[in-house]
C-alpha cells in the first residue's frame, strides 16, 4: 500500500513509459488494485472531479459596478438635479445607474460558470478492474492506478496510459479542437515531447471512446488531468477585462472632474474677492457643475452598445457582455481556430479516382448537396458505373449514420465514413437497399495495424462478397487485380506506379487519401475467420481523397480582415502540413510552415513575445500554449480576438481581450468563457461584427463630441461673463433643460445613426489612442467657442437693451437652437451636412423639429415659462435668434470643405 498524494507524479510523460513500467511506478497491475488500496488513495488525493476555484461573493461583484468614474459622474448629476429640485431628472439618472449595476452583475455572475461547465465532461459512472473484478463505480472514485474498460460511448474518466487496445478510436475534440477520430494503440514507443494529439498510447479525461475496445491504467486525476490543467488556465486567464473604450471613458472622465472643480473654484474664488453674496455664488458654481457634466453620457454609450447588440443579434452574433461590443472595432488580431471556424468541421470527400479516371467532389460537410464532377462537367453516362462501383465498396463497409437536425446535417460514427457515405449517396449508391440486398455476414473492424476495416455480405447472386476501406498502401499490397474501364483485369506493376502517383498528388493536397477494394468468395466462411483469410488476392476498385474544407466564404472574410488592418493567426491542433496548406489557401500565410506546440515548448516568454507579430500559423498547439500566444500578442500592444469551440480554447478565450465561442459546436465550457457567440460558427459572421464594432465606436465618438461641445460652450459663456462681472447669463434650471432637450433624445438618434460605409477600409485603432484625439479637441473647442460667442453676443446687446430676464431669455433660446442644429452636422467629422441625406436618419430629423417646436411654446406657457423664469419671445424674434443660433453650423461645414480629410483612426 502506498496511501500518499505523491504516488506517480515523479514523470509526467507517460506515452514514453512502457505500460508495465507505468504499472511499476504506480504498484499496480493488470488484476487491478485492491479495494483497500483504492480507498487508501482516494483519502490522499481526494476526489476525482474538477475544483471549483474560489470566487468573489455576490456582494462584491455587484460592488464593483460602481468603479467607473462615469458612473460617479452620473450619480452626482443625480445629485445635484436633486439639490436643484429636479426629482424627475434625479430619479431617472438613478434608474440608469442601478440598471447599469445590475447588468453588469449578472453578465460577471454567468461568466463565473465557466469551470462548473467542466464538471459536466466528467464520467458519472465507470467500470474499474478492481480486486481482479471488472466492476462500476462512480467516476470521482477513480485513482491513480486504477485500471480503466473502455468500451464504445465511454466518456473516459482519468488520464490513462493503455494496456491493451483494439480498434480503439477516441474523439478528443473537446482538447485539440480537431475532428477526426484519433487511433490508439498499447505498444507505441514515443518518445521525447509529444503533443496530446499524437500521443496515441494515452486517453484522457473528457474525451469519448468512438469505436472499439481498451483497458488503461489511470496515470492523472482529478486537477492533475489535461482537463484539470485547463480548469486551472481558466482561473488563471484575466476574466475581468478593461476594454479600450471603458479605459478611454474613465480617463476622460477624471480629466472631466478635475476641469470642472478647478473651473468651479477659481470662479468661486474669483466672485468671494469681489464681494459677491455667498448664495449667488453657490448657485453659480452649481450651475457650472451641471454644465460640464453631461449627465447622458453614461445612458448614450448603453444605449449605443444596446443597439449594437441588437445589430449583430441580427448578424448572428450573441453578445454576452454588453461593454466588450465596442472592442471587436479596435481589434489588431483575430486568433482562430481552423476546425468548423475557417473550416466546415465535417470531413468531406474532395477528389475520387476509379478505373484510371480522376474525378472531382463539390458540395460541403455531411450534407447531400454538391455533385461529381469530369472535367468540371456532372460526370454522367459511362462515368456513371464506374462510379457506383466505388460508392458501393464505400458504403458497403461503413458503420456511420447520417441524420438531419435542425437544418444541419451531422454523423453518427467516424468521421471519414460519413464523409464516405456522403459521396457515395452522390453517386447513387444507397445503403438502406444495400442492406436489404445484400445483408452482412461478418464484420472485420478497423485495426490499427492492418489499417483497413472489412465487411462480408451475402450477395444476391448468392455468393459471398467482400468489401474493403484502408489505407491506401497497405491495402493496395493486398491487391491482384484491379477495376478498369474493361473490367476486372490483373493488376500490373504500371498500374501500381500509376495509383501511388495519384495517391501522392492528393496528399500534396493535404487530402486524406483512403483505398477501396472487393473480393468475390465462394468459401463458405465462419465467425472466426481471421482477416487474412478475407484480405487476400482483392480487386482495387480505387480511391477517396478528403478533408475538412474551408468555408466558402471565410478566404474574402480574410480579405476583409486584411484591408482593414487585422491580421489574422491560426491556432490548432491539426498537423502542421493541414494547418499551413488551409492557411496559404485562404491567404493567411504564403506557404509558411506552421510553428508547432513543440516548437513554443523551446521558446521563452520574451523570445515568444518578439516572434508572434511575424507568426500566423500555430499547430499541435495545447491549451496553455494558446493562451501563451495570446499573452504574447497583447504584451506587444494587440487587441486580441479569440475564437474557439473546444475546452482548449477556453483558457485563450477568456484571457483575450474578447473570446468567441461557436454557437452550433462550440462547448458549454467555452461559450460560458466567452464573450460573444457567433450562432453560425462562421469567421465570415466575425468579420461582420468587427465592422459593427467599428461603427459603433464610431458612433459614441461623434455623440461624446456633440455632447462635450455643448457643455463646453455653456461652461465658456458661464466662465466669461462671471470673469467680467456681469450676471449669470444662464440659471441652473436653463442648463438642466438645455441638457435635457440636447443631451437626450439628439444624442441618442446620433449614437444609433448608420454605419459609414467605409469603416473598414481603416486601420484599427492602437489601444493607446485616446478617443479625444487632436482632431476631437480641436472640433470640440471651436464649436463651443463659436456656439459661446453667439450665445453671448446675443446676450451682451440684449442686457444693454432690455431686462437680465429678457436677456437670459435670448441667451438661453439661442444656446437650445444652436445645439439642436449642430446635431445635424455631428454625423460626421468630414462629409458635409447637405451631402448625407437627411432622411438617413428620420429620428434625428424628427426630434430637431420636435424641439424647436417645444422651446417656443415653452416660451409662451404661463407655467413652463414660470418655472423656466423666462419671457414671452415675440415670433419675429425668434427667427432672428435662429438665424444667429445657425451661425455656427454654417462656420463649422465651411470648415470640413477646407480642412483636409482624414479620419480618427
Amino acid at each position: 500500500m502506498i496511501p500518499n498524494s505523491t504516488i506517480g507524479t515523479e514523470a509526467e510523460n507517460w506515452y514514453e513509459k512502457s505500460s508495465n513500467e507505468v504499472l511499476d511506478v504506480f504498484d499496480s497491475s493488470s488484476s487491478g488494485l485492491s479495494s483497500a488500496e483504492a480507498a487508501a488513495r482516494l483519502v490522499a488525493d481526494g476526489p476525482n472531479q474538477i475544483k471549483q476555484a474560489k470566487r468573489p461573493g455576490v456582494a462584491r461583484i455587484l460592488l464593483s459596478q460602481f468603479r467607473s468614474l462615469i458612473i460617479w459622474i452620473l450619480i452626482v448629476a443625480g445629485a445635484v438635479s436633486g439639490i436643484m429640485g429636479e426629482m424627475a431628472n434625479a430619479i431617472a439618472i438613478l434608474v440608469i445607474v442601478v440598471l447599469n449595476a445590475f447588468m453588469g452583475f449578472y453578465q460577471e455572475l454567468s461568466a463565473e460558470r465557466s469551470v462548473d461547465a467542466l464538471r459536466l465532461l466528467t464520467a458519472p459512472e465507470v467500470k474499474l478492474r478492481r480486486d481482479g473484478r471488472v466492476l462500476s463505480f462512480p467516476a470521482v472514485q477513480v485513482v491513480k492506478g486504477d485500471i480503466l474498460m473502455l468500451e464504445a460511448g465511454d466518456l473516459v474518466a482519468a488520464d490513462s496510459r493503455i494496456l491493451q487496445a483494439a480498434s480503439l478510436s477516441i474523439m478528443e475534440a473537446t482538447l485539440t479542437g480537431e475532428s477526426e477520430t484519433v487511433e490508439k494503440q498499447a505498444a507505441a514507443f514515443l518518445p521525447g515531447k509529444i503533443p496530446i494529439g499524437d500521443q496515441s498510447n494515452m486517453v484522457f479525461m473528457g474525451t469519448s471512446v468512438a469505436a472499439g475496445t481498451g483497458e488503461a491504467v489511470v496515470v492523472a486525476t482529478a486537477m492533475d488531468t489535461q482537463l484539470g490543467r485547463i480548469a486551472s488556465l481558466l482561473d488563471q486567464a484575466q476574466s475581468e477585462k478593461r476594454t479600450p473604450l471603458q479605459q478611454k471613458l474613465d480617463a476622460f472622465g477624471r480629466l472631466l472632474i478635475w476641469i470642472a472643480l478647478g473651473i468651479v473654484a477659481v470662479l468661486f474664488g474669483l466672485g468671494y474677492l469681489r464681494g459677491t453674496p455667498l448664495g449667488e455664488l453657490s448657485l453659480t458654481a452649481i450651475g457650472l457643475a451641471v454644465a460640464a457634466v453631461p449627465e447622458g453620457l453614461p445612458a448614450i454609450v448603453t444605449v449605443a452598445l444596446s443597439v449594437g447588440v441588437l445589430q449583430m443579434a441580427r448578424r448572428r452574433v450573441l453578445v454576452r457582455k454588453l461593454a466588450t461590443v465596442e472592442t471587436l472595432g479596435s481589434t489588431t488580431v483575430i486568433c482562430t481556430d481552423k476546425t468548423g471556424t475557417l473550416t466546415v468541421g465535417q470531413m468531406t470527400v474532395r477528389a475520387l479516382y476509379v478505373a484510371g479516371i480522376s474525378y472531382d467532389v463539390t458540395g460541403e460537410g455531411y450534407g447531400p448537396d454538391g455533385q461529381i464532377l469530369f472535367a468540371d462537367k456532372i460526370a454522367a453516362g459511362d462515368h456513371l458505373p464506374r462510379l457506383l462501383a466505388l460508392a458501393s465498396v464505400q458504403i458497403g463497409c461503413n458503420n456511420a449514420h447520417l441524420f438531419e437536425e435542425e437544418g444541419i446535417w451531422r454523423v453518427i460514427g467516424d468521421p471519414t465514413e460519413g464523409a464516405l457515405l456522403v459521396s457515395g449517396g452522390k453517386a447513387g449508391a444507397n445503403r438502406v437497399h444495400m442492406d436489404e440486398e445484400s445483408p452482412v455476414i461478418i464484420e472485420l473492424p478497423f485495426d490499427s495495424d492492418r489499417k483497413r476495416s472489412s465487411v462480408v455480405r451475402k450477395m444476391p447472386n448468392g455468393r459471398l462478397g467482400a468489401y474493403v476501406n484502408g489505407a491506401p498502401g497497405p491495402l493496395l499490397a493486398r491487391c491482384s487485380h484491379i477495376y478498369t474501364q474493361r473490367g476486372v483485369v490483373p493488376l500490373l506493376s504500371e498500374d501500381r506506379r500509376a495509383i501511388l502517383s495519384v495517391i501522392s498528388g492528393m496528399a500534396k493536397r493535404s487530402l486524406r487519401v483512403l483505398g477501396s477494394a472487393q473480393r468475390d468468395f465462394d468459401l463458405v466462411l465462419n465467425t472466426d475467420i481471421c482477416a487474412d483469410e478475407v484480405e487476400c488476392n482483392l480487386t482495387f476498385v480505387g480511391l477517396a481523397g478528403m478533408f475538412d474544407p474551408p468555408r466558402s466564404e471565410a478566404k474574402g472574410a480574410i480579405a476583409n480582415c486584411h484591408a482593414a488592418g487585422i491580421r489574422v493567426v491560426m491556432i490548432t491542433g491539426d498537423h502542421p502540413e493541414t494547418a499551413s496548406a488551409i492557411a496559404t489557401d485562404l491567404g493567411i500565410a504564403s506557404g509558411a510552415l506552421a510553428t508547432t506546440g513543440t516548437d513554443l515548448e523551446a521558446t521563452s516568454e520574451s523570445d515568444l513575445r518578439e516572434r508572434a507579430p511575424l507568426i500566423s500559423v500555430y499547430a499541435r498547439v495545447t491549451a496553455e500554449h494558446k493562451l501563451r500566444i495570446v499573452r504574447a500578442l497583447q504584451a506587444n500592444g494587440d487587441v486580441v480576438a479569440m475564437t474557439g469551440d473546444g475546452v482548449n480554447d477556453a483558457p485563450a478565450i477568456k484571457g483575450a481581450d474578447i473570446g468567441i465561442a461557436m454557437g452550433q459546436t462550440g462547448t458549454q465550457v467555452t461559450k460560458q468563457s466567452a464573450d460573444l457567440i457567433v450562432t453560425d460558427d462562421n469567421f465570415a459572421t466575425i468579420v461582420e461584427a468587427v465592422e459593427q464594432g467599428r461603427g459603433i465606436y464610431d458612433s459614441i465618438r461623434k455623440t461624446l463630441q456633440y455632447l462635450l461641445a455643448g457643455s463646453t460652450a455653456e461652461l465658456l459663456l458661464m466662465t466669461v461673463c462671471v470673469i467680467i462681472g456681469l450676471p449669470a447669463p444662464l440659471l441652473p434650471i436653463h442648463l438642466l433643460w438645455i441638457n435635457l432637450v440636447t443631451d437626450g433624445l439628439p444624442a441618442l438618434c446620433l449614437a444609433t445613426d448608420r454605419i459609414d460605409p467605409s469603416v473598414m477600409n481603416r486601420p484599427p485603432r492602437r489601444r493607446s489612442e485616446s478617443m479625444t484625439d487632436r482632431r476631437f479637441l480641436s472640433t470640440m473647442l471651436l464649436t463651443g467657442l463659436l456656439t459661446a460667442s453667439v450665445a453671448f453676443g446675443v446676450y451682451f446687446y440684449t442686457l444693454t437693451t432690455k431686462d437680465a430676464e429678457t436677456a437670459r431669455t435670448y441667451a438661453f433660446t439661442v444656446m437650445v437652437f444652436s445645439e439642436i442644429l449642430r446635431a445635424f452636422g455631428a454625423r460626421s467629422e468630414t462629409e458635409s451636412v447637405w451631402r448625407i441625406s437627411l432622411l438617413t436618419n428620420r429620428s434625428l430629423l424628427a426630434v430637431v423639429v420636435g424641439t424647436f417646436a417645444v422651446q417656443i411654446w415653452s416660451q409662451h406657457n404661463a407655467v413652463l415659462g414660470g418655472l423656466l423664469k423666462t419671457s414671452p419671445i415675440a415670433f419675429p424674434d425668434f427667427l432672428v435668434l435662429f438665424m444667429f443660433a445657425a451661425i455656427p453650423l454654417f462656420v463649422l461645414e465651411l470648415f470640413k470643405l477646407v480642412r483636409p480629410v482624414s479620419v480618427q483612426n
